[in-house]
């Protein structure tokens, strides 16, 4: 039996389950990238290029991480388990899940920018569940870089997050996870990162050795369409067979029967079957049928339950409708409120941080998420897999506390060249900020705000605009405070389509004055669509349809050449923070359109009156 348990011990020193959390862009899923090359588990590196976790086209496209995946890496006879997580504070339920299956945490910090919003975010979860963790110091190739300035301001921002003892002596190790290289002093680079490798397995601590019944909390989930879905967790006590009778316990304490079809360890990049796996490591497990994320794997005799995870509340809500456009069906395989509700189901199984309740009609829902930036990405991956929907106006959610309106309030930092000071104050303190912090950074300066929710929509792309696209803007929850008062809205009315056909260069070339379109000539439009914004604050209806009258005379200066400007194109966050109330984004595989949600003129003058 003794050798039992110490064959058991000597496989848990054998693991390490480490979770990489940071700010948005500061080189996470590229420093995995780098174990994963250091360890040669793909030789065909260069073929595969970078960025191998981030399969997603989305992820790819903006340079984030949305999902959080799991890798595991050989290195001197121990297997590293690695869970590369997002960095917007949009997708924190990904975050509070998978820091459940980790030992500890690695915390990639940019050598010039330093700690940012969500670097608190996510440090601030790991801090509060115990984890230990490794400082990376990445990118000090960068011009202007401060490593050490960046070593204090980490070991400052854990002091105030009140972080143990054993979890301010942390090692740091400093490098470029693009270069390829790792040191425990960053004016001495090496050639690879075993540095990085060594500290791991000597900084973060092996999984606990815990005897007795099988115990895993599902924390995550992939889908097959072979076997169906399948659930992801690490076993915190006794071990898991193949073909194996468990229980499924889930909330309000209900108990299932279930047995184990098939068990996986992770391989490097694959899943590989397996018999068994034991306490600590991270498995997947097929056959389990009608499990969520939180629920516990437990033994079939005495089921003991793990606490479920708890995830942070939604803050927005958004109407999501079926498209009921003159152009519907035209672009989309899924255009039907059947097909809406049971992808928004579907959805909901694995996005923690989602919520989803009926409408006011009968093919409406509403959708409650963590920010503009959360519910966009479920709307553009709903577009690319064939879907037609419209979305109205997010709008941010309150709390009555003590009899008082309260709602939510975000620490907004943005980062802009010390020209563009005075306009970032400026726009954020009209939306009712409140500046606490300002320092500048070589020749940008830093500037913190608290800003209520509300504020936020919209400010990103003004603030880009005004500062020629220098700003670096992000955000994160702080909590409920009392309402802040009325926020400056969008000033310009709409101009609004009378009639449905092509938009014709004559008419828009005579209308040009009244303000900026969003559609260019020959552009098909319909009754009711907004094809631009008014320069005064009413809508304004216009006919783009009308051509130009011809007759057999010629007169002087018919001929005249027609010089329009370039239309303003949205990108889905913009049109999602421009639109009013009586206003709806249609959002179809192929294109993007803003109208009204009463398309007929009539109808809105009467809702008016």
């Amino acid at each position: 039996m003794r050798a039992l348990l110490n064959r058991r011990a000597q496989n848990m020193d054998s693991i390490r389950n480490i979770a990489i959390i940071a700010h948005v862009d500061h080189g996470k899923t590229t420093l995995v990238d780098r174990m994963i090359y250091q360890a040669r588990l793909s030789r065909d590196m260069e073929k595969m290029g970078e960025l191998i976790l981030d399969s997603n086209d989305l992820e790819r496209e903006r340079g984030i991480t949305i999902l959080a995946k799991n890798v595991s890496v050989p290195y001197k006879g121990v297997k590293i388990n690695i869970i590369d997580t997002p960095g917007h504070a949009d997708f924190g339920g990904e975050v509070e899940r998978v820091l459940n299956m980790a030992d500890g945490v690695l915390l990639l910090v940019d050598a010039f920018e330093g700690t940012m919003p969500q670097t608190r975010f996510v440090l601030q979860k790991a801090i509060e569940m115990g984890k230990k963790p490794i400082v990376v110091i990445n990118k000090v190739d960068k011009q202007n870089c401060r490593p050490d300035e960046v070593n204090e301001e980490v070991f400052d921002l854990m002091f105030s997050l009140s972080a143990t003892e054993e979890q301010l002596d942390f090692k740091t190790v400093y490098g470029s996870a693009k270069q390829g290289w790792m040191s425990l002093d960053w004016r001495k680079p090496t050639n690879d990162i075993t540095v990085l490798l060594d500290t791991i397995i000597s900084e973060i601590p092996a999984p606990q050795m815990q005897e007795g019944t099988p115990q895993m909390l599902i924390s995550s989930l992939e889908y097959s369409p072979y076997v169906g879905r399948i659930a992801i967790g690490r076993i915190t006590r006794g071990e898991l067979h193949s073909g194996m009778h468990v229980t499924l316990c889930k909330r309000y304490d209900i108990k299932e029967n279930q047995k184990v079809k098939e068990l996986m360890a992770f391989e490097g990049l694959e899943k590989k079957k397996v018999e068994k796996v034991g306490c600590g490591d991270i498995c997947a497990v097929v056959g389990i049928e009608g499990f969520e994320i939180g629920d516990t794997i437990a033994d079939f005799e005495n089921p003991e339950p793990l606490p479920p995870i708890t995830i942070d509340k939604p803050t927005m809500s958004m109407l999501f409708t079926i498209n009921d456009s003159p152009f519907f069906g035209r672009e989309g395989k899924y255009v039907t409120s059947r097909h809406l509700k049971e992808r928004l189901e579907h959805e909901l199984e694995k996005n923690l941080a989602l919520r989803v309740k009926p409408g006011i009609a009968p093919d409406s829902f509403v959708v409650y998420g963590r920010g503009v930036l959360h519910l966009s990405i479920l709307i553009e991956t709903m577009r690319r897999e064939g879907f037609e929907l419209q979305v109205g106006q997010p709008r941010v959610l309150d709390k009555t506390i003590n009899g008082q309106r309260c709602e939510p309030i975000e620490y907004l930092t943005i980062e802009v060249p010390e020209e563009f000071v005075g306009r970032a104050i400026e726009f954020s303190t009209r939306r009712k900020a409140a500046l606490i912090r300002m320092e500048g950074r070589g020749d940008r300066t830093h500037l913190e705000f608290e800003i209520p929710s509300r504020g936020l929509m919209g400010l990103r792309s003004n603030l880009l605009t005004a500062t020629q696209g220098e700003a670096v803007v992000s955000h994160r929850f702080k909590g409920y405070e009392p309402y802040k008062g009325d926020v400056e809205k969008r000033t310009n009315g709409s101009l609004v389509a009378l009639e449905t056909g092509l938009s014709v260069a004559y008419a828009m070339d005579k209308l040009k004055d009244r303000g900026s379109f969003f559609i260019f000539p020959g552009e098909e439009i319909y009754g009711g669509q907004v094809v631009g914004a008014h320069t005064r604050e009413n809508d304004l209806v216009i006919n783009l349809c009308k051509t130009k009258k011809l007759t057999n005379i010629r007169a002087a200066g018919s001929d005249e050449k027609i010089v329009l400007p370039p239309p303003i194109r949205f990108s889905l966050e913009e049109a999602l923070e421009y639109i009013q109330e009586d206003e709806m984004v249609e959002v179809t595989p192929k294109s993007m359109r803003i109208r009204k949600v009463l398309l007929d003129e009539t109808a809105r003058k009467r809702a008016i009156q």
